[in-house]
């Protein structure tokens, strides 16, 4: 009994500990004023080519309704790219888009691809008359996603798709067990079975 008791400490030195992984964070860009260059204001995340768009002010709110709220950002002069100040496992944003599909890329820490997912339709807006507003896109990568470049095929030079409601995991890895843990646990229970069967 005292060979377990003195096994106990070792097993759980050696055990790795669970963390419950992937927190959403949600960023609906409420709070900007119309016509902002979103840049760095967001923590955690640098943007290029994203402007926000206001219902009621310069959005056209019927064609483009907001997913939630009353801001949207647009593709200003071209694709817009979002970098992620820690490695993220997902990324997802609503989308309305005209004159051609809408393309995410998603890139790890050395910049290599590491997921694309495209738009269903090339075109979406309201008044279309084909699928509906705010279509949701996502990617997720094992790897890490460093950041993302979404793309309007429908023109380089942007203007053609709003993106609400962008939403991030950031998974913090559970760890596989140990090979010295594993061990631990097979002496461990070697033990208690040579003690059980001592006893009777």
């Amino acid at each position: 009994m005292k060979r377990i008791c003195l096994l106990l400490p070792l097993l759980m030195l050696f055990t790795p500990h669970f963390v419950q992984a992937d927190s959403i964070t949600l960023t609906d860009f409420e709070g900007l004023a119309d016509g902002t260059s979103v840049g760095s204001l967001i923590p955690g995340l640098v943007f290029t080519n994203a402007t926000v768009l206001t219902a009621g002010i310069s959005l056209n709110n019927f064609d483009f309704p907001p997913h939630s709220g009353a801001n949207v950002i647009f593709d200003d002069g071209g694709a817009i790219s979002i970098n992620f100040t820690h490695a993220v496992g997902s990324v997802g944003g609503f989308f309305t888009y005209a004159g051609g599909p809408v393309r995410l890329d998603a890139f790890d820490a050395t910049h290599t691809l590491v997921g694309t997912v495209t738009s269903a339709f090339s075109t979406n807006f309201a008044s279309s008359g084909v699928g509906s507003p705010n279509e949701f896109l996502s990617l997720a990568s094992a790897d890490g996603i460093s950041s993302v470049t979404i793309t309007g095929t429908g023109s380089p030079f942007g203007g053609t798709f709003t993106l609400d409601d962008l939403s991030f995991t950031a998974a913090t890895p559970v760890p596989a067990p140990s090979s010295l843990g594993l061990l631990a646990i097979g002496i461990a229970l070697l033990f208690v079975r040579r003690h059980r069967t001592t006893s009777t």
